[in-house]
């Protein structure tokens, strides 16, 4: 059965298509509707490569040294450890799907919990954490690094995310965002 998310936040859906767990593994599978000016910081992954196609719309995908925008039909890989961001410069929504692979259930956990924290009232206005130590969970399991001047918190996501798993609140937003 397809589960549907949707953050209240910043209006965005995604939809699991095949999670890791179904694929044993193999692949994450996620149709993903990114609203106007949506998107990501600039970040990067060491364990799996994401394969980006657009369905409808115009999807904006920055690389380290270059854009692309991708047209529906058109879909592009990004390899481990290649920094990127995704944007929706448009004023229409972009629909595509996402292939993470291998699959990552840790990066299908920090989505729940992302737009969980968001329904709860726990983000800012870009639908990022208001805590630190929750900020520190996402970016763990999620293995979504980030890149730039961000990467500066690598260090200290790794301090907040063994305290977080030390006192139980990773422990915790696993429990009520994905159970």
């Amino acid at each position: 059965m397809k589960e549907t998310i949707i953050n209240p936040v910043i209006k965005d859906q995604v939809t699991f298509m095949q999670t890791a767990a179904a694929s044993q593994g193999r692949i994450t599978t996620l149709q993903v509707s990114l609203m106007p000016g949506g998107g990501t910081p600039m970040h990067y992954h060491k364990n799996f490569t994401e394969t980006f196609v657009v369905v409808e719309g115009i999807l904006t995908l920055k690389l380290s040294s270059s854009t692309i925008h991708l047209f529906p039909g058109e879909k592009y890989t990004v390899e481990i450890g290649q920094v990127h961001a995704f944007a929706n410069e448009s004023s229409e929504p972009v629909v595509f799907t996402t292939v993470v692979s291998p699959g990552c259930e840790g990066f299908e956990f920090a989505l729940r919990i992302l737009y969980g924290l968001a329904a709860d009232g726990q983000t800012d206005k870009k639908g990022l954490p208001k805590s630190l130590l929750a900020l520190a969970v996402v970016s763990k399991i999620s293995d979504i690094r980030p890149a730039g001047a961000g990467a500066l918190m690598i260090p200290l996501f790794g301090l907040l995310n063994l305290i977080a798993q030390l006192n139980g609140f990773k422990k915790e937003l696993l429990r009520r965002y994905c159970s």
